[in-house]
């Protein structure tokens, strides 16, 4: 009875060990749908060979949902924004959050389905922009550097549509949610949309733009973890797989060339 005693107690014990170091190398990743969420797949192969650690992809449709489930603690990192958003995010809602390494940069590109150039645009037409508040400063820096409004010279990374001075042709400016934006293309006369949600309806900036946000732009995305587990070696271990060699030549592939590596 000792014997069987003692035996219960090793199994359990052996159990619970490898119950905990199991869970010390899974890492719940948060992703949004579309092509970055096919490239998690070659992550989560290097993460296994190259670290032995398993990555778990939890995948959403919008910008919002990612970071209140990290800051919840329901995932242990997130790789779909870029660092003016996740600032803007922090600074409204208090999240812990915090930058623990570079992905890629995905340009903006200004899309059509009734115009072959920007010349062709026409007085009152109509520009859906996405409406989160770092994207949509983004869009409406991007359509100043095409000449087709003016902002406040003050106007920085927080501007809106109330920072328009100029607008001389009239345009008429409609905000939408940043998923809704390649459904919108048959009714407006451009958008201006995420290389995530374009790449969803198979258009890439530099093939199908008829403008291109610059490759030197600011807006790098992140891979964001929690101020408790940022130092954490599974986090490190992840980002390691992440800005590996394998990881960018997939994502050229799945991107068709229209990313930049931010490492």
């Amino acid at each position: 009875m000792k014997l069987l005693i003692i035996t219960t107690i090793l199994s359990t014990f052996f159990l619970c060990a490898c119950s905990k170091k199991q869970k010390g190398n899974v890492v719940k990743v948060g992703v949004v749908a579309g092509r970055e969420a096919e490239l998690m797949e070659t992550v989560t192969q290097v993460a296994k060979e190259q670290f032995g650690l398993t990555v778990e992809t939890v995948v959403f449709s919008d910008y919002v949902t990612p970071n209140i489930a990290l800051a919840d603690g329901s995932l242990d990192v997130n790789v779909f924004q870029h660092l003016p958003y996740l600032k803007a995010m922090m600074k409204d809602r208090g999240y812990p959050l915090v930058p623990v390494g570079n992905a890629f940069i995905y340009p903006l590109a200004g899309y059509s389905q009734k115009i072959k150039q920007l010349s062709d645009l026409k007085e009152g037409a109509t520009i859906a922009l996405p409406n989160d508040p770092t994207n949509l400063a983004r869009s409406l820096m991007l359509l100043q550097k095409q000449g087709l409004l003016e902002l406040k010279p003050e106007a920085d990374c927080t501007a809106t549509t109330a920072d328009v001075i100029s607008n001389p042709k009239n345009l008429k400016l409609l905000e939408l949610e940043a998923p809704q934006l390649p459904r919108s293309l048959q009714d407006v006369d451009l958008a201006v949309i995420n290389t995530t949600y374009a790449s969803q309806i198979n258009l890439f900036p530099l093939r199908d733009g008829l403008f291109v946000e610059e490759k030197d732009s600011p807006y790098v995305n992140v891979i964001v973890a929690r101020e408790n587990n940022c130092h954490e070696k599974k986090i490190q271990d992840f980002v390691k797989a992440y800005q590996s060699d394998d990881v960018f030549k997939r994502a050229q592939e799945l991107f068709q060339g229209n990313v930049v590596k931010g490492w």
